[in-house]
C-alpha cells in the first residue's frame, strides 16, 4: 500500500502582501471617510496663507538683498537708494506673518460651518 500524506503548504510574505495591497488601492475607487475630509478641510484653511506668506517673504528677502548689494558694491552712487530698498525689503518681510494670519483667519471663518458639522458627526459616532 502506498501512504499518501495530506499536507498543507502555506507561504506568507508580508512584503508581497503589502505590494499587492498597494497595487490594488490604485484600481479600487476610493471612498473618502469623514476623518479624511476633516483633515483636508483643516489643511486647506492654512495652505493659502502659508503660500502667500512664503511668496511675500521671498520677495522681501530679495529686496533686502538688492538693497544690501547696492550699499556695499555701488556705495558711491547707490548708497541711499540701497538703504531705501533694504528698508522696504525689511518691511515686506515683516508683513509676511500678518498676511498669513489674516488669510488663515478668513479661510477658517469660511470653512468653520463645514468643519463644525463634520466634528459633530464624528464625535457622535465615537
Amino acid at each position: 500500500m502506498s501512504e499518501e500524506k495530506d499536507t498543507f503548504h502555506f507561504s506568507y510574505s508580508a512584503k508581497q502582501q503589502e505590494e499587492i495591497r498597494r497595487i490594488r488601492e490604485k484600481y479600487v475607487a476610493k471612498e473618502e471617510n469623514k476623518m479624511e475630509q476633516l483633515r483636508k478641510l483643516d489643511e486647506s484653511a492654512t495652505r493659502p496663507g502659508t503660500i502667500a506668506a512664503i511668496i511675500v517673504g521671498i520677495i522681501g528677502a530679495l529686496l533686502l538683498g538688492i538693497g544690501m548689494c547696492c550699499t556695499m558694491i555701488w556705495a558711491e552712487t547707490m548708497f541711499l537708494p540701497g538703504i531705501v530698498i533694504g528698508v522696504a525689503g525689511i518691511v515686506v518681510v515683516a508683513a509676511a506673518y500678518p498676511l498669513y494670519t489674516h488669510i488663515t483667519k478668513k479661510r477658517r471663518e469660511k470653512l468653520a460651518p463645514e468643519i463644525i458639522r463634520l466634528t459633530d458627526e464624528l464625535s457622535k459616532q465615537g
